[in-house]
């Protein structure tokens, strides 16, 4: 699933992971635990796991080579 959103006016979003013009690439997982115990083995340590307020939904974010966010997010 692909989710694309466009504003005419979009606010200005001075913090990470989001600024204007730049969103993020997100992917879907079953289990956010397993996924995190798999970026840790790879060295890769994502950010604090949150819970989405509306879904309710397990998500973090980890940042690739060029800092860019990536996001997975509990099925």
């Amino acid at each position: 699933m692909i989710e694309l959103f466009s504003f005419p006016n979009p606010p200005k979003r001075l913090t990470r992971p989001e600024a204007t013009g730049l969103r993020h690439i997100a992917f879907a997982v079953e289990n956010i635990d397993d996924a995190v115990t798999e970026l840790l083995s790879k060295n890769i340590n994502p950010e604090p796991v949150r819970t989405d307020e509306l879904t309710h939904k397990k998500f973090t974010f980890f940042y690739d080579p060029d800092g860019l966010p990536i996001e997975i997010y509990e099925l």
